[in-house]
């Protein structure tokens, strides 16, 4: 505060500078600094020859100060210097004595009070910190070179710098630390030097070259020394030991990192590779993960006996590299009686020194290979267990290099096989329900390639990731009469063995009203009815395994005429991929609502398809989003005139599956490819008659005649009768005219067309009745027969067995 700023009345500020007197033998003034003249507020010239006694008030003799004095040391007293511009400074005097070649000299040192306490205080406070060995202190040059250590005791035992203080200083810290520790530690010192900005409790390793297996860190702050004038001298540093409390807290940190990483899958290998990940290379150099083959499938683990066996699902090494010496992944290991024993009791066991374990294990090679990787120190086993049954176990290790396992280590390491042990058994679980919903699902599925007369199918079913994510997608291919063949599929609401069910309820509906050879959109109206009503017995805002809100897309090819008709319920068209060689493109018809929401009716669309069209339909996750263009693309590069039809559809739906497939769906999937034909040259025959009976004869006779073309010689007679008792019906009942058709194909398909609504049914005639025994023949003569409307009438249509394949 300069004079001009300082309020009035305020005493000044005593001066920091040192001043020094010149004394002879007798006290008088010989010289001075010009602190000195400053500070009293003389000149020079009038202080030389002023005795020091009209200077000071309380200033003891001058005989007896000088007698105080010892021989090269200095002796000090307190006073009062009478200042003429002030009131008396107290002051702290320091007499030296001088060495002069005439008459002995004394230097006189002044300084105010307050500067002397301060300094005083300086100079103690450096003294304790250098002198105490509680916080490590260092101070570096500007070239990082050691100049000043304390004591330090920051191990137990001598301190590190005990009878070595002398060749570390003026050495960097290299010549102490871990060569890597102390890099790490001069870059953050450099960094204050260059910045002049103070680093402040840096937390690092800080292990003594002399034992580098020994972990130490070290929590330190540097300041940057600085001179009066600015310049920069170097760098102190202070550092404590908190060795003990960062194990703490990173055990602490990997316990909870592990119970808040561990669980998330539902995957029993994702959460041993989760568990590698958080162990190596914090807690250990080398971990496995051995689990019992009865987790992985999702069964329930049983007791744990000697010899059961181990998959090795996980492993992990902090250099990346598995050693050769111990059982790679997926190898299967079986146990012995000590390893058994041991993990039964579901605590964790660990040795210090592992070379103890080496010269018991001898010559097993089995064990050798288990437990004694080359370069292990120390061994720890943590036992793998939920609800009292051991899943299996984590094997770690640590090298030379770190400090062996402890029993400080026991219990984050139990804890953390703990909460392992939790996490794969409700993986296990979600396995188990997962499996079983595939398999019901599956189990409902038709077969996955189809070779009929209409087409060549390949179905494809995709669960999704986890147990939530099967069960609500399907696909169906239902043959129908006259060569005719269904493709449905649909997707119900939900996820699991619920929705699994509920689709089963759905497609054997679906199957259940095909057999009446419905038009598309009629089936869905029906279908409808029966969501409607199933849903109504359902439990109120249920969405798991409920019909009501189901997808169906219901689509019939028929060979003969080459016409394909189809109506959807809510779900997204089928891909159409032209023989001929145009771009895959979608069926364009109006969805109608989902099942059970009613509302507008179904839609039918009816289009031509050529053999060789390839048609693909999709659900599930397949169906959504850009999925469709995904389909499409890869339809357009297999399905084409370059593929000819040469490939099989089982290839073509493999194909569009594997870039959908680089990222398995949250949620189910399927396909059902198709490929059309149309029925060989030749196959059908077709004549029509008018009403009159007499006509009969010649459907009899021209029937048989193309029988015998066919070569199906043994059938004539009994499809003579079938013939004419279907034609009679027609013409007697309906009127006509009548068409009578006859497929040659798997079967021998005899169909009689009327325009008749009325279905004839089948009866049992008592031994009094003149008729009424046609149908009963018709059915006896078949291997199936029925009925279907048509927007003319009816048809009624039989299938015979033909032995032998049909012709090329």
């Amino acid at each position: 505060m300069s004079g001009s700023d300082r309020p009035p009345g305020a005493v000044p500020e005593p001066p920091e500078d040192t001043a020094v007197l010149v004394l002879d033998v007798s006290g008088e003034v010989l010289g001075c600094t010009a602190d000195a003249a400053g500070l009293i507020g003389m000149p020079a010239e009038e202080l030389r020859g002023t005795n020091i006694a009209g200077l000071f008030t309380d200033l003891p003799d001058w005989q007896e100060l000088r007698e105080r004095v010892p021989e090269n040391s200095l002796t000090s007293v307190r006073a009062a210097l009478l200042c003429r511009s002030a009131q008396p400074l107290a002051v702290r005097l320091d007499l030296l004595p001088v060495e002069a070649s005439a008459e002995p000299r004394f230097l006189l040192r002044l300084m105010p009070v307050t500067v002397a306490d301060r300094r005083d205080e300086d100079d103690a406070l450096l003294r304790a910190m250098f002198a105490q060995s509680g916080v490590g202190i260092v101070i570096h040059d500007a070239d990082l070179r050691l100049t000043r250590v304390n004591r330090l005791s920051v191990e137990p035992g001598p301190s590190p710098f005990e009878g070595r203080m002398t060749s570390l200083l003026g050495r960097r810290l290299s010549a102490l630390l871990v060569t890597e520790d102390s890099a790490l530690i001069e870059d953050r010192l450099r960094r204050v030097i260059e910045t002049g900005e103070p680093l402040i409790d840096f937390v690092g390793r800080a292990r003594l070259a002399r034992s580098p297996e020994r972990e130490r860190t070290v929590c330190l702050s540097a300041l940057p020394l600085r001179g009066r004038d600015g310049t920069m001298h170097g760098v102190a540093v202070t550092f404590t030991d908190v060795t003990e409390r960062e194990s703490s807290r990173r055990r602490s940190a990997l316990v909870a990192a592990a119970a808040t990483r561990l669980g998330r899958s539902l995957d029993v290998r994702r959460n041993a590779e989760t568990l590698m990940d958080l162990l190596v290379p914090e807690f250990a150099d080398l971990a496995a993960v051995d689990l019992t083959e009865t987790v992985l499938v999702g069964e329930e683990p049983g007791d744990f006996a000697t010899g059961a066996p181990l998959l090795r699902v996980a492993v992990a090494a902090r250099e990346g590299r598995w050693p050769p010496e111990l059982y790679p992944l997926d190898s299967v290991i079986r146990v012995q009686d000590t390893e058994s024993a041991l993990l039964r009791t579901g605590a964790a066991r660990f040795s210090r020194d592992i070379s103890e374990l080496r010269a018991r294990i001898g010559d097993d090679e089995q064990r050798r290979r288990l437990l004694l990787p080359p370069g292990a120190a120390s061994f720890m086993v943590v036992p793998v267990c939920a609800r009292g049954r051991v899943l299996g176990a984590v094997a770690l290790w640590r090298t030379a290099d770190r400090a062996p396992f402890d029993e400080q280590d026991v219990s984050p390491a139990e804890d953390i096989g703990s909460r392992a042990g939790l996490a794969v058994d409700n993986a296990r679980r979600y396995t188990r329900e997962r499996r079983t919903a595939e398999a019901l699902q599956r189990s409902l599925l038709p077969q996955p390639v189809l070779s009929l007369t209409g087409a060549e199918t390949a179905g494809f079913y995709v669960p999704g990731r986890t147990a939530a994510g099967t069960g609500g997608s399907w696909f169906d291919v239902i043959t129908l009469s006259s060569t005719q063949v269904a493709f449905v599929v649909g997707t119900v609401p939900g996820h699991g063995l619920n929705a699994a069910a509920a689709m089963g309820q759905l497609q054997t509906a679906v199957r259940t009203l095909a057999d009446l050879d419905p038009t598309p959109d009629q089936l869905l109206n029906h279908l409808d009815d029966l969501v409607v009503r199933l849903a109504e017995h359902q439990e109120p805002g249920a969405t798991n395994g409920t019909v009501r809100g189901a997808t169906c897309l219901y689509a019939v090819y028929d060979p003969v005429s080459g016409r394909c008709s189809m109506a959807s319920a809510g779900h997204p068209p089928p891909l159409l991929a032209r023989v001929d060689g145009s771009a895959a493109d979608t069926v364009k018809f109006d969805a109608g609502p989902a099942l059970g929401s009613g509302g507008a009716p179904f839609e039918p669309v009816e289009l031509e398809a050529a053999p060789g069209d390839v048609f693909v339909f999709a659900a599930g996750s397949l169906a959504e989003g850009n999925a469709q263009e995904l389909v499409a693309w890869s339809l357009s590069r297999l399905a084409g005139p370059s593929a000819q039809g040469s490939v099989p559809v089982q290839d073509v739906g493999q194909s569009i599956l594997a870039p959908f497939l680089a990222q398995p769906p949250d949620d189910d999937a399927a396909l059902l490819v198709a490929r059309v034909r149309s029925s060989p040259v030749g196959s059908v025959a077709a004549w029509e008659y008018p009403a009159d009976v007499q006509r009969v004869a010649d459907a009899r006779r021209e029937a048989a005649a193309q029988l015998i073309l066919w070569g199906l010689d043994e059938l004539v007679f009994t499809t003579e009768l079938i013939v004419s008792e279907l034609v009679t019906n027609a013409m007697r009942y309906a009127g006509g005219p009548v068409l009578l058709r006859l497929i040659r194909n798997q079967w021998l398909i005899c169909e009689v067309s009327d325009p008749s609504h009325t279905q004839p049914h089948l009866r049992r005639a008592r031994l009094t009745d003149e008729g009424g025994r046609g149908l009963f023949l018709v059915a006896q003569l078949t291997h199936r027969w029925g009925g279907r409307y048509t927007d003319s009438g009816k048809t009624i249509w039989t299938e015979q067995l033909i032995e032998g394949p049909p012709p090329a």
